[in-house]
């Protein structure tokens, strides 16, 4: 089946034998036994990360809501399986604990999610971290290397990894690429030969900003670890955040690729403004040497970052004057959304990190939504009018 048809039919097996259509959210805690020796059964196997063997005796085990979207998932992104978390942060973190069986160190290329970056740096989790660029994974591995991780399209900047590149690097190291920004309509990283395809599910996902979780798709006896490790911490998802990513996927295509033709029109436009030092945006000129588009993405996606003349204040100035695009964290909601990515999503990060990778104080990340693109781009331009009307009364706005 073809992706659109896979977004709308996956995680249906069990509809007919329930005589449903729209899939039921099943809120049980715990769950009634017949024979103690049959249940006793069914927990070892889940508590060894496998499906339950009739009763799923306890929520934190095994949901059939949480379950159901999980195999859509893992349908749109070519895997076996997919696991299902609490956030996003609580699947990388799982995947992170996991590696810890194989070593102590673990390899990233930056930019990362703040949230990440800031992870690997705290040693919470007694991983030691170097971080590197994409052509230098090979020279920070070291015999204990037990992880690689990527992020691309990166953020904030839209930066594109080539993942296959990456995974001949690191060979029989697992490589996790947090493939948030991309989706699996545009992106499938297994299918390149990483061992993890992570997304924070709060975003695109669940598309509508009133959910939060993370999944992780990849092999039957990966995400058997994996559900071990959820079982161990707790970091399950409630069933209707199943639920609502479970009916967020089936519109997934649909909203991605009419999100994706407003940024590209919105992308150009903003190259266009004086006020605008830069659009980092993948389908625009330059942004993609290595041609990823049409190899491994098969699209730019839906969120454009530009850098605004006058450094910080002016940055600031846009977002104060703004009146249609929402000022917020997050990204891929039906609305458009705009942050300040050192002042908030990555505020945590080493600020020379940050120059390194180009994420600079003037930086804005837009996440483009649904809205009309005219509208937007009013919205946008009237702000950005005003920063070229204080800056240089003599420039004409556009």
């Amino acid at each position: 089946m073809r992706a659109d048809t896979i977004a709308v039919r996956s995680g249906r097996g069990d509809f007919e034998a329930l005589g449903v259509h729209a899939p039921p959210i099943d809120l049980s805690t715990t769950y009634p036994f017949q024979d103690l020796d049959a249940a006793t059964d069914s927990y070892d196997a889940m508590a060894a990360g496998g499906m339950p063997r009739g009763s799923s005796i306890y929520a934190r085990l095994h949901n059939p809501t949480v379950a159901r979207f999980e195999q859509a998932l893992a349908a749109m992104e070519g895997a076996e399986e997919a696991v299902a978390f609490a956030s996003g942060m609580a699947a990388t973190t799982a995947v992170l604990l996991e590696s810890r069986n194989r070593g102590n160190h673990v390899v990233a290329v930056r930019p990362l999610y703040g949230g990440t970056d800031e992870l690997l740096r705290s040693g919470l989790l007694g991983l030691e971290v170097t971080f590197t660029t994409a052509d230098q994974v090979h020279q920070a591995l070291r015999p204990d290397t037990a992880l690689v991780i990527v992020e691309t399209p990166g953020n904030p900047t839209l930066e594109l990894v080539d993942i296959a590149a990456v995974v001949a690097q690191a060979g029989e190291i697992p490589v996790m690429v947090d493939s948030t920004f991309a989706t699996p309509v545009l992106q499938n990283p297994l299918r390149q030969g990483a061992t993890f395809a992570m997304h924070s599910a709060t975003k695109f996902l669940g598309g509508h900003g009133d959910v939060i979780a993370g999944v992780v798709a990849t092999s039957g006896d990966w995400a058997a670890r994996l559900r071990q490790i959820r079982v161990i911490t707790g970091a399950l998802l409630h069933p209707l955040a199943g639920y609502l990513l479970h009916r967020g996927l089936q519109t997934l295509p649909v909203r991605v690729r009419a999100a994706q033709a407003n940024a590209e029109v919105i992308a150009h436009r903003l190259l266009q403004h004086p006020a605008v030092l830069a659009v980092q945006y993948p389908g625009m000129l330059g942004c993609d040497p290595e041609q990823l588009l049409g190899r491994q993405m098969s699209g730019p996606g839906t969120v454009v970052a530009f850098r605004v003349r006058g450094g910080c204040q002016a940055a600031q100035s846009v977002l104060r004057r703004l009146a249609l695009v929402t000022r917020a964290v997050s990204l891929g909601s039906v609305d458009t959304l705009i942050e300040h990515p050192v002042g908030l999503t990555h505020r945590l990060v080493d600020p020379g990190a940050l120059a390194e990778v180009g994420v600079t104080p003037d930086l804005l990340r837009l996440s483009v939504g649904l809205e009309d693109p005219e509208d937007i781009l009013a919205d946008l331009g009237q702000a950005l009018d005003a920063v070229v009307a204080s800056d240089s009364p003599g420039l004409v706005a556009v």
